[in-house]
């Protein structure tokens, strides 16, 4: 998957060979540092770890159930 058809916020999963064992996570794409696409981040869910897209290999957009609708904290 191509960094120009991620969205920014949105769950993907993803495998890195150079961290986590090469283990399948979720990772959210990150504006932390500009919302320009060359200072996008991949941030790893669970952690305040930011790391490059090319550090990963991008396979799909995590799509929510859709039996169990997502709720905001706000609702």
């Amino acid at each position: 998957m191509f960094v120009a058809s991620l969205v920014p916020g949105n769950l993907y999963w993803a495998r890195s060979l150079k961290y986590f064992d090469g283990k399948i996570t979720v990772v959210e794409i990150s504006t932390v540092f500009g919302e320009d696409p060359e200072f996008w981040t991949v941030a790893v869910l669970g952690s305040d770890q930011h790391f490059m897209p090319g550090d990963f290999e991008i396979f799909a957009p995590v799509e929510p159930p859709v039996a169990f609708p997502m709720r905001h904290a706000v609702e």
